[in-house]
């Protein structure tokens, strides 16, 4: 095979350029967006029962693990109520007035979108209780006994908030969101169908058996499907292959040490450090997260809840406990309370 090495300067390239076919695989209206029929069908009842009073639809929340379409659906509302979209990242909001900057560029009737809107600034998190409810927006001006009360009015526009960690989520904040969806992990048949769109875009001919060996390893979540699919495309062009076939996916996928559960080293160290240093556990988060010198955000938004999903690890009152699944995966045996799993 060709030498695969890339220079510093180039892997730079190659993440704009995957930013921006991120974009360009984002689907354009809601029949190319694939899976979550439940809150599609919802959103469209709220979406055109705003048109027809002629308001804002309510401030929306959607809360779910990372890549599984809550930017792409927020967007896909804004385009569906022909508005513009604000994107903007909780904790680049900073201070109030950050927020007042933000929130009086806005026209009437256009979407707000905050990422990650748990790591919003409680301070920065107040001010946004009026312009949500009342859209006034109340700030001081000065400080000790010349401080006075500014009341700005604002345009009614509707706040979509996406978090990874909705637990983190003030109850205030929460309360205000007049309606609030799960994002869950999609089935394989949707991930494939994902796969088959992405393909298309990005002009790549593939078969339907090196569709399904992708979506096996997607982790259930399109935009891990989409950066595979990219990494499968790169391999075959590198070996000069027009068709991306089982056989190419695989020597890809096996390239990049992606097994067929879709697990990657990270997962397999979790799961190899709970069996061998643990005898299969519990072990507690904390002593998790030392032991593989992985942060413990990382574990709990990364790699827990797909290891969970595929019930490879419980959760306990004592800690995390690798399943017989996950032994029998990794071809290891453990004892545990005198018995061998």
């Amino acid at each position: 095979m060709k030498n695969l090495s890339t220079p510093p300067s180039m892997g730079r390239e190659q993440n704009q350029r995957d930013k921006t076919l991120d974009s360009t695989l984002r689907p354009k209206n809601w029949d190319g967006y694939v899976g979550q029929e439940k809150i599609k069908k919802n959103l469209k009842i709220i979406i055109e029962a705003a048109r027809k009073r002629k308001e804002a639809p309510d401030h929306l929340l959607f809360y779910g693990n990372a890549g599984l379409g809550k930017t792409t659906i927020s967007h896909l509302i804004a385009r569906e109520m022909g508005a513009d979209i604000r994107v903007v990242s909780g904790p680049a909001i900073e201070k109030a007035g950050d927020l007042a900057s933000i929130l009086t560029n806005l026209a009437e009737g256009d979407v707000f979108f905050i990422d990650e809107c748990h790591r919003l600034n409680r301070i920065v998190e107040e001010y946004l209780y009026s312009a949500m409810e009342d859209f006034k927006l109340n700030i001081v001006v000065g400080r000790g006994p010349m401080a006075q009360t500014m009341e700005i009015e604002l345009p009614k526009f509707t706040l979509i908030g996406a978090t990874t960690r909705i637990a983190l989520l003030s109850s205030p904040l929460r309360s205000r969101f007049g309606a609030t969806f799960q994002l869950n992990f999609y089935e394989q048949k949707d991930i494939e169908k994902i796969i088959q769109q992405s393909a298309q875009i990005l002009k790549t001919k593939i078969d339907i058996e090196a569709i399904q060996s992708i979506a096996a390893r997607s982790r259930f979540t399109p935009r891990v499907a989409n950066r595979l699919l990219k990494r499968v495309r790169d391999f075959a062009q590198v070996e000069e292959k027009e068709i991306i076939t089982k056989n190419i996916t695989e020597k890809a996928l096996g390239f990049l040490e992606i097994d067929e559960k879709g697990l990657e080293l990270g997962d397999r160290k979790i799961l190899e450090t709970i069996i061998k240093k643990f005898g299969g556990g519990p072990v507690g988060l904390q002593a998790l997260a030392a032991t593989t010198s992985e942060e413990k955000d990382t574990i709990l938004d990364v790699y827990e809840p797909y290891l969970l999903s595929i019930g490879f690890i419980e959760r306990t009152p004592k800690g995390r406990i690798a399943t017989n699944l996950a032994h029998q995966h990794l071809g290891i045996s453990c004892k545990r309370s005198g018995r061998l799993i």
